[in-house]
């Protein structure tokens, strides 16, 4: 008898399991763009030194890294900017924790996250480089959706937060099997 329950209902679980994860993401999306609103009311007058803000994001992630058995590298090197240090915070931390749990984190046997701060020319360069599972892709647009279901509006969410926050870009750089480089880029101030 369950049997027979579980063949007729079996057609309706996975699209009520989609519309669920669905309106879970329009939830988050709703959630993204009302913090996104109260971003522009955010000060953005703080002295930030980039190597202090990427050691503080990898303290703050060790524990998530280890876990998934990810080494976490802080490079040399520093640069001061002037912004906001939670938009900061946020963009390097949410790009960190990315690559930790769908780059790093999707590659059996886990790998490297290394983070990197330097000046070159007139921008201030944060760049997260993991060697990943990667996708091909060149920048944001080409991301293909995930097997999951899942797109990549967190990523979105960091172009745009780094936008507002000092005019500021986010370059996006995958390859299969190889790994993924994303560069936060700033104006540099003296």
């Amino acid at each position: 008898f369950l049997l027979l329950i579980a063949r007729i209902l079996s057609p309706f679980v996975k699209p009520s399991l989609l519309i669920q994860d669905q309106t879970g993401r329009l939830s988050h999306l709703s959630e993204v763009l009302l913090d996104m609103t109260g971003i522009q009311s955010i000060e953005r007058s703080d002295s930030i030194s980039l190597a202090e803000l990427a050691d503080e994001v990898c303290c703050d992630l060790a524990s998530i890294a280890d876990q998934k058995k990810v080494e976490l590298i802080q490079e040399e090197g520093d640069c001061t900017v002037t912004g906001s240090y939670l938009l900061l915070y946020r963009a390097v931390y949410n790009l960190v924790e990315n690559a930790i749990k769908y780059g790093v984190g999707d590659k059996k046997g886990g790998g490297t996250v290394w983070i990197s701060v330097r000046r070159e020319g007139d921008s201030a360069l944060v760049e997260i480089r993991d060697d990943g599972v990667g996708v091909d892709a060149r920048n944001l647009n080409e991301l293909p959706i995930r097997d999951d279901g899942k797109t990549h509006v967190g990523l979105h969410n960091v172009q745009a937060r780094v936008k507002l926050m000092a005019g500021g870009s986010l370059e996006f750089f995958s390859k299969k099997d190889w790994g993924t480089i994303v560069t936060i880029k700033v104006p540099w101030r003296r």
